[in-house]
């Protein structure tokens, strides 16, 4: 059985209820509840593998509206006791999940919508941010079960952001429904 993961129930409006061969889980938005909800699912059941779909604000200018799979987590909001953001203290700064093609997501519990967070996150090497993926892969990992993470573009990660969010989040699940069917038919 694999586990159908996304923070919001909007995120999967496109899709249909039962998904054969899955089992589906909203978790919420942020690292907290995506990283408790994911951790309760998998003390309680067996998968050999996590889909995460979703959406993500792209700071790539190079990134186009489409869905893209992620290659590798970080944080953004997050500062060692040396100062330097994107280091946890005790977590791996980066976390790999595929050797593929895809994007850097940057993860952290504000939503991102503004020019000097865009620039800062950037520099960290990532093309997209999101609020849960990192959380995700580290409990997967603790868990040893693989995930695949795909998120679709639903904003800039600039001024009213969130009003974008808002208006394409149907859009978006439905381009993760398509790119869905491309990796796992139905």
């Amino acid at each position: 059985m694999k586990l159908l993961v996304a923070a919001l129930d909007a995120e999967l409006v496109a899709f249909p209820a039962d998904i054969p061969g899955f089992e589906r889980l909203v978790t919420g938005p942020g690292k907290l509840q995506a990283a408790v909800e994911l951790t309760r699912t998998l003390e309680n059941g067996d998968y050999d593998e996590i889909v995460v779909l979703g959406t993500g604000g792209a700071i790539d200018a190079a990134l186009e509206a489409d869905v893209y799979e992620v290659v590798a987590a970080l944080q953004h909001d997050v500062t060692d006791i040396d100062g330097i953001v994107g280091q946890h203290v005790s977590l791996p700064p980066v976390l790999s999940l595929n050797d593929g093609e895809g994007v850097t997501i940057a993860t952290g519990d504000n939503f991102v919508d503004d020019a000097v967070a865009v620039a800062a996150i950037r520099g960290l090497g990532a093309g997209m941010v999101d609020m849960e993926t990192y959380a995700y892969a580290w409990v997967a990992r603790r868990y040893g079960v693989p995930v695949r993470v795909f998120k679709a573009v639903s904003d800039r990660a600039q001024d009213d952001a969130i009003t974008d969010w808002r208006e394409t989040v149907t859009a978006c699940s439905a381009l993760l429904w398509q790119r869905f069917r491309v990796e796992y038919g139905g």
